[in-house]
């Protein structure tokens, strides 16, 4: 079975893991959700954000999401592809360097790499992006500027492929953040 592997953390956006998680496993992937200093069957916590025409996103508590997989386990030479969910989490889980190798490995072997939301600020910190049109949620287009990056200001629900990329700007994107980072996968659905 083709793995995947998926860096999420403590309050990363609800939607941004459940539903893509969830996705991937319906096609068939086996994916392996993981979290610095966590172990399979540790929990991370997550925060719902929506947008209710305040100037930026509110937030509430989401649901506990239980890891499958221990990060210290991760060889990165043995998925197909990599997600890295938005929310809080990627505020600190940039700062990890273990993180940032594993990024840099996708992208130097040119694996397909799916980003969403505050998902890309670790691609920035991974320096990543520099040359690369993406998107991001709109706060992070400064980072992803000053990263050498071409910001896409795209729909909301919205996804951008650049090569092995794929990025939205949030939750509302997934059909489309998904249906991209699958035909990048090689994956093809027929109805």
């Amino acid at each position: 079975m083709k793995k995947v592997l998926f860096l999420t953390g403590d309050f990363t956006e609800d939607y941004e893991t459940m539903v893509p998680f969830q996705m991937l496993e319906m096609v068939g992937y086996e994916v392996h959700t993981v979290c610095p200093e966590k172990k399979k069957g540790d929990i991370v916590k997550t925060a719902i954000h929506d947008f209710e025409g305040d100037q930026t996103y509110s937030e509430k508590p989401g649901h506990n999401f239980v890891l499958n997989y221990s990060f210290d386990e991760v060889d990165e030479t043995t998925y197909e592809g990599l997600v890295i969910a938005g929310g809080r989490a990627p505020e600190y889980l940039r700062l990890n360097s273990r993180v940032l190798e594993i990024v840099k490995y996708f992208f130097n072997e040119n694996k397909p790499v799916a980003a969403i939301c505050h998902g890309i600020q670790i691609l920035t910190a991974a320096n990543v992006v520099k040359g690369r049109k993406l998107t991001a949620y709109p706060a992070v287009e400064p980072e992803v500027t000053l990263a050498g990056g071409d910001f896409q200001s795209i729909a909301v629900d919205g996804a951008f492929v650049d090569g092995n990329l794929v990025t939205s700007p949030a939750w509302p994107a997934h059909p489309s953040f998904v249906r991209e980072f699958l035909k990048i996968m090689g994956v093809t659905i027929t109805l």
